[in-house]
């Protein structure tokens, strides 16, 4: 198992030139007042690295209502304040490993007891997202995160895994390497490929001719 401070300085070194979305865009839902409220303590931030990890836990459900940019660059924060003992309430685990492993819940009613699909298999909510299951959701966002991301965060989950002796998350943690992060990290483009796809881009704009 690699040392804490090793899987730190990979996250580092990992996002060190992780895009910044823009202010405006790093808020992802504009569903109630919860998503402007715990987003606006990284509007202004230029870079992660800046962010005061003491504020973190306060913010805890940040995670779930950044933009898909957003959520990609502030990651690293949550992760490294989790890894320094900075962290109660927010849970970047569960944000990277949901919507992989499959699990069931008994519910009891009033004529007996009803047993619940939660996790991959489930759907999201099918009158907004029609056949979209859990695992569908969670591969789009985490869809985001370039080769090198991904390198850092399967050293962060097995760093986590292997350093719970209880293994509460184990099973979670494995599904999700398994089932997505070991393949994003050997096939995701790198940060070499989006900076010259967004080169190109603007070669391409440039070149186009005036009316």
């Amino acid at each position: 198992m690699r040392n804490k401070q090793e899987v730190i300085a990979g996250i580092h070194h990992a996002f060190r030139e992780t895009d910044h979305p823009g202010d405006a865009f790093v808020q992802g839902s504009h569903e109630g007042c919860e998503p402007a409220e715990v987003t606006d303590p990284f509007k202004g931030v230029a870079h992660w690295s800046a962010v005061d990890q003491a504020l973190l836990d306060g913010v805890s459900t940040a995670l779930s209502f950044l933009s898909e940019g957003g959520f990609r660059h502030f990651l690293p924060a949550f992760l490294i304040a989790d890894l320094n003992g900075q962290l109660q309430t927010a849970d970047p685990i569960f944000h990277l490993t949901h919507g992989f492993s499959d699990s069931s819940v008994k519910v009891p009613t009033g004529t007996g007891v009803y047993e619940k699909t939660i996790g991959k298999s489930a759907l999201v909510n099918p009158r907004r997202y029609g056949a979209m299951t859990w695992s569908d959701q969670a591969r789009a966002r985490l869809s985001v995160f370039t080769r090198e991301e991904a390198g850092a965060i399967v050293s962060y989950l097995e760093y986590k895994r292997d350093a719970d002796s209880s293994g509460v998350s184990n099973r979670e943690i494995n599904a999700a390497l398994d089932g997505f992060w070991r393949q994003r990290a050997r096939e995701a483009p790198t940060q070499a490929m989006l900076k010259a796809h967004l080169k190109a881009e603007v070669d391409y704009v440039s070149d186009l001719p005036l009316e």
